[in-house]
Parts: C-alpha cells; structure tokens; sequence
C-alpha cells in the first residue's frame, strides 16, 4: 500500500534532510519505505524506515544533541568549611 503524506514530512536520512511525500507499506515482514526528495538536489531516493529520523524542530523539542542541555555536574571536591549534617555518622560526635 503507498500513501501519500499530506503535508510530506522532513526527514533525516543517511543521504541528507529531504522531504517525504509518500510512504511505502509491503507488509508485516518488510520495513516501510519512505519517498523521500533531497533538499541540496531534489534526487528521489526511497528509503528503508530504519534509516530515517525526524527532521530537528525546536519549537516541538526535537533539538539536535548538541542544542540538549547538560545536566550539572557535581564539584570535584567538597566545599571548605564544616559539613553540619543532620543524621551524623556512627563515627562522628
């Protein structure tokens, strides 16, 4: 069954971002196949599901790796100055 994406989709593939017009189901034993025309040379390429990754959209949260923040790390070494701490440790006073 082919169907016709309505409005096509951008995607990631391994020849570069494209848009997707149509999507290609042969059944439950094969991968759907994605119709993809390039951006840089408007090349048709069909492409395998497992190959195709949505295009970024920040708006929608779907940032590159590099746009993801990274969580803070802890200091390497404890702060100066006595620790207070409110259950003490068997070996402290």
């Amino acid at each position: 069954m082919i169907t016709q994406l309505h409005p096509p989709l951008p995607l990631e593939t391994p020849k570069g971002s494209g848009l997707a017009h149509f999507v290609i189901d042969y059944g439950p034993e094969a991968d759907l196949i994605w119709v993809v025309f390039m951006d840089k040379d408007g090349a048709c390429w069909s492409v395998p599901n497992p190959d195709v990754r949505m295009s970024f959209n920040w708006t929608m949260g779907r940032r590159k790796p590099r746009d993801t923040p990274s969580p803070p790390t802890a200091p390497d070494a404890p702060a100066p100055g006595k620790v207070h701490r409110v259950f003490p440790r068997a070996n402290e006073g």
